[in-house]
């Protein structure tokens, strides 16, 4: 292992092989490789993979931000059975459909799935390698773990041979005896042993394929991680990653190749983030209980949704529910408000020198204990947080939330000191809010919640979607509005109340003002918990 910067935060990260937390040492001083097993291309992105991608997502801007150059690896599967499988089905509806061809089927939907990653705002990986790009190293993979015994070819097909390898299940902590047939892995009696699994399968009439000394066909599912993983990173990198549910039969079978090609193979940290599940149910497209991101993003925020998925550990199983994803973006709606009403603030000190300090007769502002500097505390406690298997809901349930409460505090504070008219008194609430407003958008950039856009932009984006969950437009809030203000006018509080209590209840707030009554995105009173329905 590489000796750390001893200037660097010390990161403890899970790793299932130990059933562990561990301090993180790279193989190489200040490098970290990186494999995430990618999506299966054959239809769009659900819920499940966006808390997979959003989690290492935060992991590849924590390491970078610990100052780690990171090659960060997330392949695609574009050849597999469900791709040929949905290929046929639009064939079977319109031959010359384009999607009828597996390769098109699966080029498409992977352009969906970064459309869909660049709204979570997810950085892209350093490499995005497809399975069809790779046949050489695949095919080299294969021939290199017959020759050490670990497999045998079988009328064109060729099995790993579990027997052949004695730490079989050392990742899962399965036992041979205890393992069957799982996902991918074909029921076939021709096997040796039933758990052997496909490195090569055979062509099929109609189906994509490739030569091989095995004859025409196509690889298995496990195989092709082993291959570009090994191809970019070579057989000993630091963190392989993807969902529990790929714990066992995918990354074991993936360890057990890499080994039998390599036995130098040597992946230090294995980490997998948890469930999804909808409505305390697991995800299931056969029940109709199951959501893709854009069923989700049609009604949310984005930016609501990541907010979502880092709100529980990434270790832990999350549930999706109309409360939880409606908590969400009414928080997010408040940082961008928050965040807003600060510049708007600072807007008229831009130009002034915050550098000058107060008077030598002027009082300064009262603080709980004036050597806790609110920025240097969110800094220290995010470091604190994230650096313990990066426990981002303490960040956003906690630390965050305070700080907002802090820049709320102190812009009531600078308001009454313009209105006083006591300038050198404003300067140092102008300095402490600048410092804390640039802590939080330093902590939402690492975090992903940072938007490109203007703080501005980013409300009314989030107001568009509140008219949609409503369905609404802002005209018939207006109306609404002007109805009540007569109702007061009028004395007539009972339906001034109900206009109230049913804009509530639809996710609308309405906020009385000096200058008029506004409206906002709130939590919905009275909607049952519930996820929205899938269309």
């Amino acid at each position: 292992m590489a000796e750390d910067n001893p200037n660097r935060s010390i990161f403890k990260i899970y790793n299932t092989m130990t059933k562990q937390k561990e301090v993180f040492r790279t193989k190489e001083p200040n490098k970290v490789g990186m494999y995430v097993c990618g999506v299966t291309a054959y239809d769009f992105s659900h819920i499940g993979h966006a808390r997979a991608y959003v989690a290492f997502d935060v992991l590849y801007r924590y390491l970078m931000e610990l100052g780690y150059e990171v090659t960060y690896i997330r392949n695609f599967t574009d050849v597999d059975d469900k791709i040929i499988r949905r290929a046929n089905e639009f064939k079977e509806k319109d031959p010359d459909h384009p999607l009828s061809d597996p390769l098109n089927l699966s080029n498409h939907f992977c352009e969906e799935f970064l459309r869909d990653m660049d709204d979570l705002q997810c950085l892209l990986p350093t490499h995005q390698p497809r399975v069809s790009d790779h046949m050489d190293q695949i095919r080299n993979m294969i021939a290199k773990i017959i020759e050490n015994g670990y497999a045998y070819p079988l009328d064109g097909d060729v099995y790993f041979s579990v027997d052949k390898f004695p730490d079989y299940g050392r990742l899962s902590k399965r036992k041979l005896e205890d393992n069957r047939a799982g996902e991918r892995v074909s029921v076939d009696s021709r096997k040796r042993n039933p758990a052997d699994f496909a490195l090569w399968k055979s062509a099929k009439p109609g189906e994509p394929s490739w030569d091989s000394p095995w004859g025409p066909g196509r690889p298995g599912w496990h195989i092709e991680c082993s291959a570009m993983s090994a191809h970019y990173l070579t057989f000993s990198f630091d963190i392989h990653g993807g969902g529990m549910d790929l714990i066992f039969p995918h990354h074991e079978n993936e360890l057990a190749q890499s080994c039998a090609a390599c036995p130098e193979t040597n992946i230090t940290y294995w980490v997998h983030n948890g469930f999804v599940t909808i409505n305390d149910e697991k995800m299931s497209k056969s029940t109709g209980n199951f959501f893709t991101v854009r069923e989700v993003t049609k009604v949310y925020h984005p930016l609501a949704l990541r907010y979502f998925l880092l709100s529980m550990h990434y270790n832990s199983p999350v549930n999706y529910s109309l409360s939880q994803i409606d908590i969400a973006s009414d928080a997010v709606f408040r940082i961008y408000q928050t965040l807003e009403d600060c510049r708007e603030a600072l807007l008229p000190f831009q130009e002034e020198k915050l550098d000058e300090k107060p008077k030598a007769n002027s009082k300064k502002p009262s603080k709980p204990n004036e050597s806790e500097d609110p920025a240097e505390l969110l800094e220290k406690g995010f470091e604190s947080k994230m650096s313990d298997d990066l426990h981002t809901p303490e960040v956003l349930k906690g630390l965050l939330p305070n700080a907002l409460t802090t820049i709320n505090n102190q812009l009531n504070d600078l308001k009454k000191k313009q209105k006083q008219k006591q300038k050198q008194q404003h300067i140092p609430i102008v300095q402490g809010l600048t410092k804390l407003e640039g802590a939080v958008r330093k902590i939402l950039g690492l975090l992903g919640l940072l938007s490109v856009l203007p703080y501005s932009e980013v409300l009314q984006q989030l107001k568009e979607k509140a008219l949609v969950r409503a369905e609404m437009t802002e005209d018939e809030i207006f109306h609404l509005i002007e109805e009540r203000a007569l109702a007061r006018k009028n004395k007539n509080f009972s339906k001034s109340d109900q206009i109230r209590t049913e804009l509530t209840a639809k996710g609308i707030s309405l906020m009385d003002l000096p200058t008029g009554t506004v409206w906002r995105p709130c939590v919905p009173e009275g909607k049952p918990d519930q996820a929205p329905a899938a269309e």
